[in-house]
């Protein structure tokens, strides 16, 4: 087989395995805007309860899928024409993609212990604020004590220290009497809400820094195929 025909058939193989990875590449930039939608609507109520809290980092993943998928749908394009200046240009997107990716997971990971830190003060101003809330933190105090089985801060007693009626929320069934421990939950929220934080946005950064450097691969792939494409044009000039 000739030089030329050697290169050829490298040139179909390197296009094939991008368009393999331009599929897969576009499919993860839906799994990160999913994972940012998914801690904007069912994470946001717990985050929130941190004195902590920051809402950008759902923003910050839904921007990135955005931007995957916006670039994923240029790179068929690039891969298709096979113009070795749009191949670097590919290339050179996915190198800030993966800077992008790699800082947004380590930010999560940092945010996570910086959010923990602020649910005791936050978990206890949102008691003292339940019965004249006006920013809905009660429903959704309401709704974590429901879905953790939880009640209080650290205790359901706290609800009384406060000089607060302990919440309906807090009832093991409904119609419960509140002023009755075994009809009620008596552990607190705090352990139970960072728990489960801890857990899920552990998942979240794990999950990001993971699919960060999946992009270097997309980086080799596209210089790689436009240095095979230059080469087979200077053989044909030859």
């Amino acid at each position: 087989m000739s030089k030329h025909l050697q290169t050829v058939a490298a040139m179909a193989c390197m296009k094939s395995l991008l368009m393999v990875f331009n599929f897969v590449f576009w499919a993860s930039g839906i799994a990160v805007l999913a994972i940012g939608i998914w801690m904007e609507v069912d994470l946001y109520k717990y985050m929130e309860m941190s004195t902590e809290f920051s809402g950008t980092a759902p923003y910050v993943l839904i921007g990135i899928g955005s931007l995957i998928i916006l670039i994923g749908s240029f790179a068929c394009c690039c891969t298709v024409k096979g113009q070795p200046v749009l191949l670097y240009v590919y290339g050179a997107f996915l190198a800030v993609v993966f800077v992008m990716e790699l800082g947004a997971g380590v930010s999560i990971f940092a945010y996570r212990s910086k959010l923990t830190e602020g649910f005791d003060k936050g978990l206890t101003q949102a008691m003292v604020n339940y019965r004249n809330d006006s920013a809905h933190l009660a429903s959704d105090f309401d709704r974590m004590q429901e879905t953790l089985h939880c009640c209080g801060n650290h205790k359901s007693d706290d609800w009384l220290n406060l000089n607060q009626p302990i919440p309906i929320s807090c009832c093991i069934k409904e119609n419960c009497n509140t002023e009755v421990d075994s009809e009620i939950y008596t552990q607190g929220c705090y352990y139970k809400v960072t728990e489960f934080l801890d857990a899920n946005i552990g998942i979240v950064a794990g999950a990001a820094v993971g699919i960060a450097f999946f992009p270097l691969v997309g980086v080799i792939l596209s210089c790689c195929l436009a240095s095979v494409i230059n080469k087979a044009k200077y053989e044909q000039m030859a």
